[in-house]
């Protein structure tokens, strides 16, 4: 069984939401942050640097919430991708962890990033139910769990980008979502 190591209020919330997706039965461990659980050893032996998400598949221990559902995917969603759908998926994992994320996040950009990252995502989400088409899959959560953050977290105005509104309430509707994101 899948271990997950998480803290409250941490992306392991989106990888939960994502094994619940896939119906894989996990352990999740919550690691109280404030005492320094993430610091003991036994933790440091599966991440290094003491941070979570982290899971331990058999003899695999992973981190970085990315990777994790990269894998994740690979190993236990059924589907068989060439590698140019592959690289796909990389690709809007990498954009909700790194631009989508620090666009939002980070203040001093907000005001500029914000407008060039929801317009497109708008246009895109306007002709399609999900990021990839017709279909949900492992980018929905990577870059949906980002999205969903902004109404808890921040309560930015996004009425200009009323497909991402709907998009927002989509996700945050599903069941799994709903479990792993709470």
């Amino acid at each position: 069984m899948i271990k997950l190591y998480g803290g409250a209020r941490s992306r392991a919330s989106i990888v939960r939401w994502y094994l619940e997706e896939l119906g894989i039965p996990y352990e999740f461990i919550l690691l109280d942050m404030s005492v320094g659980e993430h610091l003991k050893p036994a933790f440091l032996k599966l991440n290094p640097f003491g941070k979570v998400p982290t899971i331990v598949d058999g003899d695999l221990a992973l981190f970085e919430s990315g990777a994790i559902l990269l894998y994740l995917h690979q190993k236990y969603s059924g589907e068989t991708l060439s590698i140019e759908q592959q690289a796909i998926v990389a690709q809007w994992t990498l954009f909700a962890n790194s631009t989508l994320a620090t666009g939002i996040f980070v203040e001093a950009s907000r005001a500029k990033e914000l407008p060039k990252l929801m317009a497109p995502l708008n246009e895109i989400l306007s002709k399609h139910t999900y990021l990839l088409g017709d279909r949900f899959s492992v980018v929905d959560v990577t870059v949906g769990a980002i999205l969903i953050y902004i109404p808890l977290m921040l309560r930015l105005d996004l009425s200009a980008y009323p497909a991402v509104v709907n998009y927002i309430q989509a996700m945050s509707d599903r069941p799994a979502c709903k479990i792993g994101m709470s």
